[in-house]
């Protein structure tokens, strides 16, 4: 597997004076740079939209998959979506579209400093330069800040009046899903002083494949303060190696251990790979990752209709449907 097959793990550094970027930034309202529509499911509006965070100088492009039956009436719960290491908004497209098929509006986002323009020319070395450069505890931290600043432009948005602020829910995948537990309550301590980036409208967060935070090996009182309902998803070949740094299946099971909320689920596929949950087919088994896939956005549907909806038939019945690819499955609250 070469380092584009994968996420490479977000180990911050310690060195940097975070004060500054504690506290959130005002998020400005932003009129849309440019949108793109393709030929689509007429059940499903898919749209780019290139928003700019003017209070940050950041960009924070998406992609929104949205239920083409969501309207002011009857508007859709928001799923949030945050990449691994090296993505874009057009990844994890299984996903947006089953969720926009089931009715939730799916939000993919694209962090620019950690996101496919990584993978540019140049030697081996030089590329995993980049790679730890966007691992740093900054970026980190910006990543959390596109996630809030995309739930207020989207809320107060051209479709703001299709999507219910009051049932949003923040996913990702490996890096992404650091950034989830972040943004959902997840703390670190820094400089004597805890790191809080909790953004209170999240009601619930998707964890795929979640490596340790910050390669610290004390994750209670880190994932302790995460009180939301989630869902942890992972493989028992899900495995991040690059050169310096390994973390292995158990990680993704010790995150699950250590999250405080009382209300939580476990979903372990049988073989797989950690890139198996991006678009990429073939990685992890050609057989197997397309079963994992069906799998795991019929999860992500199931848990979604749980928290938001009080609706548990799909989510019970689950591990039965797919047990020849599941290896464990743990549900509590």
């Amino acid at each position: 597997m070469t380092l584009k097959d994968m996420d490479m793990h977000p180990r911050l550094s310690r060195r940097r004076l975070l004060a500054a970027c504690v506290a959130a930034p005002a998020l400005a309202s932003l009129g849309l740079a440019s949108r793109s529509a393709r030929a689509q499911d007429p059940e499903i509006r898919t749209l780019d939209l290139d928003w700019m965070d003017t209070a940050r100088q950041r960009p924070v492009p998406v992609r929104l998959y949205l239920p083409a039956a969501a309207t002011p009436a009857r508007p859709a719960p928001l799923v949030v979506f945050s990449h691994g290491i090296g993505g874009s908004r057009r990844g994890y497209s299984y996903l947006g579209s089953h969720f926009a098929s089931e009715g939730f509006a799916s939000l993919h986002l694209q962090h620019v400093g950690s996101d496919r323009s990584l993978w540019g020319a140049g030697n081996l070395l030089a590329l995993v330069g980049r790679l730890q450069d966007a691992a740093q505890e900054a970026e980190a931290i910006a990543r959390v800040h596109d996630l809030r600043f995309a739930i207020s432009q989207a809320l107060s948005g051209e479709f703001g009046s299709r999507l219910d602020g009051q049932r949003v829910v923040a996913a990702g995948h490996s890096y992404g899903a650091n950034t989830t537990l972040l943004a959902s309550g997840a703390q670190v301590v820094r400089e004597g002083r805890a790191l809080d980036l909790r953004e209170p409208r999240i009601r619930a967060a998707i964890v795929i494949s979640a490596p340790p935070f910050y390669g610290e090996s004390a994750l209670g009182p880190i994932l302790a303060p995460v009180r939301v309902p989630s869902l942890h998803i992972s493989a028992t070949e899900d495995v991040i190696r690059i050169p310096g740094y390994y973390s292995g299946p158990e990680d993704r099971v010790a995150v699950f251990d250590a999250i405080g909320s009382p209300r939580k689920t476990l979903a372990l596929f049988t073989g797989g790979s950690h890139s198996m949950f991006t678009d990429r087919a073939g990685t992890g088994g050609v057989l197997l990752n397309g079963q994992v896939k069906t799998a795991t956005k019929e999860l992500g549907a199931a848990f979604l209709r749980q928290v938001l909806e009080g609706d548990h038939t799909a989510l019970r019945s689950w591990p039965q449907r797919h047990a020849a690819i599941v290896a464990r499955f743990v549900t509590a609250g």
